[in-house]
Parts: C-alpha cells; sequence; structure tokens
C-alpha cells in the first residue's frame, strides 16, 4: 500500500511540473556603426536597425520576450534618446528594433534577450 501511495504521489508531483513547466531561451545582441545598414550613428530625426532573431529550438507557443541594453556608445554632445523593442514575435524568432530619434548618435548598441514560453 506504501508503494501504491508513492507512486500515486510521483505522478502527482510529475503532472504538476509539466504543468508549471516553462521553456527558456537566451541570447545576445549587438549594433554598431561597422554593422550594415547601421543609421544610428549620422544625421538627425527617426532612425531604426533591425536585427532578426531566430531561436535555436522553435518554441511549441510564442514566448514572451525581455531585452536588456547593457552596452552603448553614444555622442557626448547630444542627449542620449534610444528605445529598444521585440516585434514581430513568433515561435520560430523576433525581431529586436532599435530606434533613436533628434541629434542623438548611437555608435554602438548591445545587450540580451530572454525568451520565456509557458510551454505546452
Amino acid at each position: 500500500m506504501k508503494k501504491a501511495g508513492l507512486v500515486i504521489a510521483l505522478f502527482f508531483v510529475m503532472g504538476m511540473v509539466s504543468t508549471f513547466a516553462q521553456e527558456v531561451q537566451s541570447g545576445s545582441f549587438s549594433a554598431s556603426s561597422a554593422s550594415q545598414n547601421y543609421t544610428l550613428s549620422a544625421g538627425t530625426g527617426d532612425r531604426t536597425y533591425s536585427i532578426e532573431v531566430t531561436f535555436p529550438k522553435g518554441f511549441d507557443v510564442k514566448p514572451d520576450i525581455i531585452l536588456s541594453v547593457s552596452l552603448m556608445e553614444s555622442d557626448k554632445s547630444a542627449n542620449l534618446r534610444y528605445d529598444v523593442v521585440a516585434k514581430s514575435v513568433s515561435r520560430d524568432g523576433f525581431m529586436i528594433t532599435i530606434k533613436t530619434w533628434g541629434d542623438t548618435k548611437l555608435y554602438a548598441i548591445g545587450g540580451s534577450w530572454l525568451a520565456v514560453s509557458a510551454g505546452k
């Protein structure tokens, strides 16, 4: 009887773990004046640069994306203005869109991304 109770408890715990299981993948991004089609370091007004991210392994459901910026090189003579967002999120990847405006000049920007899905 003790064995049967233990087996039932084990199946219950396994079921709970799989119910709350999450899929997580992470990576980094960077762009600079040396990147092809990079316009954030020249001119004025609204400028954007996009980076395509493809997950190493596709998710079962569309994940939530968390972005962080950990590297920034900018011109000190202008205000620092930037926006970094994840767009076009799918089970297979997403686009990181970096935007600046005004007279801000971003010579380099980089950071990390984290994709989290509630699983199946």
